[in-house]
């Protein structure tokens, strides 16, 4: 068997596995949840908003126990959240259709480890054939050049931080677009900086007062929402 054929014999396993959850799905798992899915047929009432990578390995509704309809995500390569007005795409409408549409009161970034998008941020040279990665990550640079400033230098080993501080900077960026910054200005709207550990199934959560990640579940949930200004009566 050439090399060709062992390629197409692995793209076809590979698509009889996606195939057969299809039909698992169909005949086993749909039928316990009929009732579900017949509502859900109809109308979506997430309880969130959730941006996170587009890696294979982080599957939100997973690491937070959520069924159909709980969660609005969105997922990109890094976990970017651009800013107002440099890219009205994908992640922006989505932003505000969750915020407007759909009355989300929580948005939550997560970031996780082993990000690869994280790792061409510290090598950009690697990202060369593929100009529109290395485009859409600038909206991380941010993060690159406060961990330069602050901790010497920015290589692999301060990947760790570096996936904090962009999910610092998205939050950042979250807060320039106006449907955000007017439901959070009264109160309406709370927004969660998180970073997922693959390995350990931890997740950290950004405290804006302390300017730190917290383990969540170890005290209060830290919060990344600033103070509402206008509180509705």
């Amino acid at each position: 068997m050439n090399e060709q054929q062992k390629n197409t014999e692995t793209a076809q396993e590979a698509l009889d596995l996606i195939v057969g959850g299809v039909k698992r799905f169909r005949e086993e798992i749909y039928p316990q949840q009929r009732e579900l899915f017949k509502k859900l047929a109809h109308e979506q009432t997430p309880r969130a908003m959730f941006i996170t990578c587009a890696d294979s390995r982080i599957i939100p509704e997973l690491i937070t126990q959520s069924a159909p309809g709980d969660l609005f995500v969105t997922r990109n390569v890094g976990n970017v959240v651009p800013p107002y007005g440099q890219m009205n795409g994908g992640v922006s409408t989505a932003i505000e259709f969750a915020v407007m549409a759909l009355g989300v009161q929580h948005i939550i970034v997560c970031g996780h480890s082993d990000c690869g998008a994280m790792k061409a941020v510290l090598n950009p040279d690697e990202l060369e054939r593929m100009p529109t990665v290395k485009a859409w990550l600038r909206h991380s640079e941010v993060a690159k050049i406060v961990v330069e400033q602050n901790c010497g230098c920015a290589d692999h080993n301060t990947l760790g931080i570096l996936t904090q501080e962009n999910v610092v900077a998205q939050l950042d960026h979250l807060r320039t677009h106006p449907s955000v910054a007017a439901r959070l200005a009264s109160g309406q709207l709370f927004i969660h900086g998180w970073l997922y550990d693959i390995e350990t199934s931890e997740i950290r959560g950004y405290d804006a007062e302390k300017g730190e990640f917290r383990l969540i579940g170890d005290g209060p949930l830290p919060m990344a929402t600033p103070k509402p200004r206008y509180l509705q009566g």
